[in-house]
């Protein structure tokens, strides 16, 4: 391929191309040697669903969320997938390639935004599950009510890209430099896990806690991917708080990937 096809060495069009390749080699890999291939995208959201909708719907008496409830959960539930396997992903993310990081003259973020790239190409893929079950609940005694809010899902994607691209230029050099952050980041994010509105809504904490669920950036993604079956959801403290969070964690991210991306390169 020529270089006017990709962009001169160092250009935002090469990098891009660059991107897309790596994030492309990535899906390769993962779906080449499975016989289920695209299904692993939708089987782990569609598990988790299953089982706490039978937990909080069938066992325990549920006081949080909004019927109809598996569509509650699956509007959280899949971009969660996304923002868990992606944040696990950056705590190797130069380790892995370490060759390729060291050797090559493209600028190392990429192989953070590669991540996110391939995970959100997942995530994406994931959507036809939330589709069908929006389907299903209009045979149901509690269909979901769809709004306007559905425009508000691109922006919601574009948030969670912006977050994790943050995530992930803080994350991954750090874990080259303490390798037992690995460890720390997978409790952090089982932690997270409940700490976040995927199961409940930022409405259902009690007092103080609701106030203090704004500055978690994924309570307000998290909204915006529901406000379009869930018009209650709709919270422009929560949603604002969500995006300025977003953009410090980027900024945060932008800065420390600046000062460790030398260490790093001699760690590796």
């Amino acid at each position: 391929m020529s270089t006017a096809a990709v962009g001169a060495p160092g250009s935002p069009r090469r990098y891009l191309h660059s991107l897309w390749l790596l994030s492309a080699r990535d899906l390769k890999v993962r779906y080449a040697t499975s016989a289920l291939g695209y299904l692993w995208s939708i089987l782990d959201p569609l598990v988790m669903s299953a089982i706490y909708w039978f937990v909080f719907t069938q066992v325990f008496q549920r006081t949080v969320g909004h019927e109809p409830y598996i569509v509650f959960l699956i509007t959280a539930l899949l971009p969660w997938v996304w923002f868990n396997s992606t944040v696990s992903d950056f705590t190797r993310a130069f380790n892995k390639d370490a060759r390729l990081v060291r050797s090559t003259a493209i600028p190392r973020s990429i192989w953070v935004n590669r991540i996110v790239l391939s995970k959100g190409i997942e995530f994406l893929c994931s959507l036809p599950v939330l589709a069908l079950f929006v389907v299903l609940s209009f045979f149901s005694e509690h269909p979901a009510q769809l709004n306007w809010g559905l425009l508000w899902i691109p922006v919601a994607i574009a948030l969670q890209a912006v977050l994790l691209v943050g995530l992930g230029l803080l994350v991954a050099p750090l874990c080259v430099i303490w390798s037992d952050l690995e460890r720390t980041t997978k409790l952090i994010l089982r932690a997270l896990f409940y700490a976040s509105p995927v199961i409940y809504g930022v409405e259902d904490l009690p007092g103080a806690f609701e106030t203090l669920a704004a500055f978690n950036p994924l309570s307000g993604i998290f909204a915006l991917y529901r406000v379009g079956f869930f018009a209650e959801e709709w919270d422009p403290w929560v949603i604002g708080m969500g995006a300025v969070m977003s953009f410090l964690f980027l900024a945060l991210g932008i800065f420390v990937f600046r000062r460790l991306e030398r260490p790093v390169l001699k760690e590796l």
